[in-house]
C-alpha cells in the first residue's frame, strides 16, 4: 500500500510536500500492515524523501547566512548559525 504521492518525482517537490509524504509513509510502516514488498518500497522512498528534506533544509540555512552575512558596505560580514526554533 504506497501513499498516493508515490509517483510524484521528488526532486521537484517543495519541503513541506515531501516532508508531509515522508510523515504519510513513517506512519504506514509503523502501522506494519503493509505488504513486505510494499514497505522495502517505501522505506526507500522514505529515505530519498528524507535527503531531499535535508538538502532544502540545507541551502535554506546557506540562504539564511548570507542574509545575516550582509553584502553593504557598512554592515559587518558575519554569519550566525541557522536556529530553526
Amino acid at each position: 500500500m504506497m501513499t498516493e504521492n508515490a509517483q510524484n518525482p521528488i526532486a521537484s517537490m517543495s519541503f513541506e510536500a515531501a516532508l508531509a509524504e515522508l510523515e504519510t509513509i513513517v506512519r504506514d510502516l509503523e502501522r506494519g500492515d503493509i505488504p513486505l514488498e510494499d514497505s522495502i518500497e517505501a522505506y526507500a522512498r522514505g529515505t530519498a524523501l528524507r535527503k531531499h528534506c535535508q538538502e532544502r533544509l540545507n541551502a535554506a540555512e546557506e540562504r539564511v547566512e548570507k542574509i545575516v552575512a550582509g553584502t553593504g558596505e557598512n554592515t559587518p560580514a558575519r554569519t550566525e548559525p541557522f536556529d530553526p526554533a
